[in-house]
């Protein structure tokens, strides 16, 4: 067998840490409820046909209809029909499963319906499961209790500690509110007073958007010694897409980097190149390019080369970002293991490294940095 055989074979069964994901819906949908998770919009738009007719849809079709007992690429009507006969729970079972994921950090921050729980989901493959905290939704639980302006940020403070005994990580979403322009420099209290103020007069639920606030949840996170997590580029509608450029935190990145706390960019779509050049330049920076894996289909590998071109592969991690769809998770798993195990084994057929060296460099980006970051052994 030669070299590039073996790499294969080896990733075929690569431990994985899923360091970011969320939840799995509990409720059987109907396809245009199928279609609408399938994509960052609201749902497939009336003059752009199916879903399917796309990337992730021609990946399900091949990789995810097989685990349902059906033929790669079977049409989309009989994949329909085969996951309603079957139900959300046994779907959930056979495609979660089939990642071989051992390990699942997940979001729990967003809720738009009740999803499983990090304990429900990584039940699914007998592995465990760490919660990740939403920065923004912790902030915006505390605020609704009325702790008043002056109050907010002890109360925050005290809160985010109890959450951290048992987190992995905190998770920021000032790209969706503020974009990534954030100044370095660490808030004080009485400018995290005014800033809350501000957001109370407004009056409804609290929504934290302020580029104040959220420099006060990150520190708050750092000062716990707490990797955090930040969304960066491709996402829904509601991100302004220009303003999730991930070197737009190079102020905060400097400011932070001397506290030797991990910095995740997660997703990093279209501006992966760019999350690779900060992992190269800044210590305490790690990418993925979670998210986006699935929703390119054939072309992950493409992107994960353009990753790795700058990103040193001890700053690399692997996640799915999968959210409501178990297909998200085994395509998300798949569409990785196939990309880094194609450029790799392409690399030792160019002499550009060794087999040996390619399955410890998988290794490392499959679980090993994730679990030297997060301290997953502790």
């Amino acid at each position: 067998m030669d070299a590039s055989h073996a790499l294969d074979a080896d990733l075929a069964d690569l431990p994985l840490v899923d360091h970011h994901c969320h939840g799995l819906v509990r409720r059987d949908l109907g396809r245009a409820g199928f279609e609408a998770m399938l994509t960052e919009a609201t749902g497939p738009g009336a003059l752009g046909g199916s879903l399917f007719d796309s990337q992730v849809g021609f990946a399900l079709r091949r990789w995810c209809a097989p685990v349902l007992g059906l033929a790669a690429h079977a049409p989309a009507e009989e994949y329909l029909a085969r996951r309603a006969e079957l139900g959300a729970e046994e779907v959930a079972r056979r495609l979660v499963a089939a990642t071989g994921t051992q390990t699942f950090l997940v979001d729990t921050g967003y809720l738009p319906e009740p999803l499983t729980s990090p304990a429900e989901l990584a039940a699914l493959t007998g592995g465990r499961a760490r919660e990740v905290v939403r920065l923004e939704s912790l902030a915006e639980e505390v605020l609704a209790g009325d702790p008043g302006a002056a109050g907010f940020a002890e109360a925050f403070r005290t809160r985010l500690a109890v959450r951290a005994a048992h987190a992995a990580a905190v998770k920021s979403v000032a790209a969706y509110r503020v974009g990534l322009a954030l100044d370095g420099a660490r808030p004080s209290d009485a400018a995290v007073t005014a800033a809350a103020d501000r957001l109370l007069r407004r009056g409804g639920a609290p929504r934290v958007a302020d580029p104040v606030l959220h420099r006060f949840l990150v520190w708050s996170g750092i000062d716990l010694q707490l990797p955090v997590q930040f969304h960066v580029g491709y996402g829904d509608a509601d991100v302004y897409l220009h303003r999730g450029d991930p070197l737009l935190l190079t102020d905060l990145l400097r400011a932070t980097e001397p506290a030797g706390v991990p910095v995740l960019l997660l997703h990093n779509y279209p501006f992966h190149r760019h999350a690779g050049y900060l992992a190269q330049v800044f210590g305490h920076v790690f990418v993925d390019v979670g998210l986006a894996t699935h929703a390119v289909g054939h072309r992950s590998g493409a992107l994960l080369r353009e990753l790795l071109e700058l990103a040193p592969f001890g700053k690399v991690l692997f996640s799915s970002d999968a959210f409501g769809l178990a297909e998200l998770y085994l395509l998300g798993t798949v569409l990785f293991r196939r990309g880094l195990g194609g450029y790799l084994a392409e690399g030792v057929a160019e002499g550009a490294w060794t087999s040996t060296d390619a399955v410890r460099v998988a290794a490392m980006i499959g679980a090993g940095n994730a679990t030297r970051v997060y301290r997953l052994d502790g």
